[in-house]
């Protein structure tokens, strides 16, 4: 059953869904809005059904069922703990009729509802995830030692399988590119990548070597030692705007901009 959604805004968007009844949507705590009195609400911390979301024990299940169901939903849960995620989600079913649920991100920016069809997944960048159909599977993917410690972004990533509806966040305004476009690899900031399909590689690499350009690049450039690299055959949604952009734009309001010319190297990151 498609999910009937409509996003809706500006500046700061968000997503208006209509469940039919007995429809169920989950969102990332703290991302819920408003809905109607016939919608029901329950906050869970396991994953949708396809992933611990429904009781599996069973009337044949017995205690290891029950067992495996709770080291299943300890793993889901430690594994977002460890990506800095929400540890619980939030569950809403429309009862006796039709219902409204309302979502939003934490961002000024754009939304994006995502088809998955169960051929590809989607990998989002932390904190983008807003809502999904309950047939979605939420999960997290590393992209990988090498990568998250010298790239600082993107090595904890959301992952999102199955079939139905996946509706993300960012900042700022996105655009869609698709690398084989530009010859089989795009290079971005680390900060502007939003979300892309399965069979895209996502990689980083160091800003120019290490010598006096190089240097100047990273110093001065605003872009500090690392570059997101993309490359392959698909879908790439960037933002426009930077979590760390904004932090330094309102530090600079406040008069306590710490970035100076040093561009992205020594700049003061938000927390």
């Amino acid at each position: 059953m498609t999910l009937k959604q409509e996003i809706v805004g500006n500046a700061m968007q968000m997503a208006v869904v209509n469940l039919h009844p007995g429809q169920t949507v989950y969102c990332e705590a703290g991302k819920f809005l408003f809905k109607t009195t016939n919608v029901t609400m329950e906050t869970r911390l396991s994953g949708p059904s396809g992933s611990g979301g429904q009781q599996q024990g069973g009337p044949g299940g017995g205690m290891g069922g029950l067992l495996r169901q709770a080291m299943g939903t300890a793993m889901q849960v430690g594994q977002r703990m460890l990506a800095g995620e929400s540890l619980a989600f939030q569950y809403f079913t429309a009862q006796g009729g039709e219902g409204t649920v309302g979502f939003a991100g934490v961002l000024p920016g754009e939304m994006r509802a995502l088809e998955l069809d169960g051929t590809r997944a989607w990998f989002a960048e932390k904190d983008a995830f807003v809502a999904a159909e309950s047939t979605v599977d939420f999960g997290i993917a590393f992209a990988g030692g090498r990568t998250g410690m010298s790239g600082g972004e993107g090595f904890v990533l959301e992952k999102f399988t199955g079939h139905g509806t996946v509706i993300i966040a960012g900042a700022g305004n996105f655009i869609d590119l698709n690398p084989a476009d530009f010859g089989g690899r795009i290079e971005v900031d680390t900060g502007c990548v939003v979300a892309f399909e399965e069979g895209i590689q996502y990689g980083v690499q160091r800003v120019g070597g290490l010598n006096r350009q190089g240097l100047m690049n990273a110093v001065f450039g605003g872009e500090g030692l690392s570059l997101a690299t993309l490359e392959g055959n698909g879908r790439v949604i960037l933002q426009s705007l930077t979590i760390e952009s904004l932090a330094n734009a309102l530090k600079k309001a406040q008069g306590g901009d710490k970035q100076g010319p040093t561009g992205g190297l020594f700049s003061t990151h938000a927390g």
